[in-house]
């Protein structure tokens, strides 16, 4: 079985693509509310939510534990106690599976339920010989979300933060003084691309196992697209916005993105310019280039594919 989601196919070549991103899949698009008024004030302290493994619905298998105690929250916590290499597969009714390596630290690992409610199925396969992988576990479960938000407020595997992280600590100072949910997101993605170097040598190098660090990008200020997009969704996540990491491609590159939702705009699937209300392009990577706005896409450049 071939991983889909091979990291190290992110190559994130340095180009800038200027293109509103189409929605696909299984993301879902909302009108925008009322915006809040000028001149409004917001609560910029952070705020954690905290995956809980609590025990109340769990499937046992022969080496792993799935807990599924806060499906309404939109994640599921999986732990694998064998060894071996191990690969999870999260699949939505007949949607693709959206694919993850699972460590054998036994340690839970966080893995949202980006695709809304319905059926889901979790199978934990383990490498027996080069590509081949054998069923070990599973688990099916349906979901019903207190809202479509939930899955893109809290951690995960791949945009993992604590309490302790430096990085949520960081996105109140950036907040600092903001008026509204717009105005932080601005804050954010300014600090972003105009503080973060594309690391070339590591996306040559990266393992396809990687996953990002949020601290280690921001205090190196360097890092590649899965980095930019983790540390950015991970600094609006926790100022209460939700946010997705996008993965799939642009133009021929396998790349990672974002998209986050406000008030002001519902959800918005592209930034690059600021205007004081409108954003096209929400590509953090790309945004750090400078002098790529030559490259005017019509859309088809960015075709996305799986959402975190």
């Amino acid at each position: 079985m071939k991983r889909k989601l091979d990291i190290v196919r992110l190559t994130c070549v340095v180009v800038l693509v200027l293109a509103i991103v189409w929605t696909m899949g299984c993301a879902k698009e909302k009108k925008a509310k009322e915006p809040v008024a000028e001149g409004a004030s917001r609560d910029n302290s952070p705020v954690v939510l905290v995956p809980q493994a609590d025990g109340t619905q769990v499937f046992e298998g022969t080496a792993s534990l799935i807990d599924a105690s806060h499906l309404e929250d939109g994640y599921v916590m999986v732990k694998y106690t064998g060894d071996g290499r191990i690969k999870m597969q999260l699949t939505h009714d007949d949607e693709d599976p959206y694919t993850y390596d699972l460590p054998t630290s036994g340690a839970f690992q966080t893995f949202p339920l980006t695709c809304g409610d319905g059926h889901y199925t979790l199978n934990i396969y383990r490498n027996i010989s080069g590509d081949q992988y054998a069923f070990v576990d599973g688990a099916s479960f349906d979901v019903r979300l207190k809202n479509e938000f939930t899955p893109f407020l809290h951690p995960s595997q791949y945009v993992d933060y604590t309490e302790e992280t430096a990085a949520v600590a960081y996105s109140e100072e950036l907040a600092q003084g903001a008026s509204d949910d717009l105005d932080v997101v601005k804050r954010i993605y300014e600090y972003v691309v105009n503080n973060i170097v594309y690391d070339t040598n590591k996306a040559e190098n990266v393992s396809s196992s990687y996953l990002p660090d949020l601290d280690d990008t921001l205090n190196t200020k360097r890092g590649i697209c899965f980095d930019y997009a983790a540390l950015m969704t991970a600094m609006l996540r926790v100022q209460r916005i939700p946010a997705r990491l996008v993965i799939g491609y642009a133009g021929k590159d396998y790349h990672a993105w974002i998209s986050v939702y406000t008030e002001e705009t519902g959800w918005i699937d592209g930034i690059i310019q600021f205007d004081g209300k409108n954003w096209v392009l929400m590509d953090p990577t790309y945004a750090a280039g400078r002098g790529l706005a030559d490259y005017i896409g019509d859309g088809s450049n960015y075709n996305a594919l799986f959402y975190y």
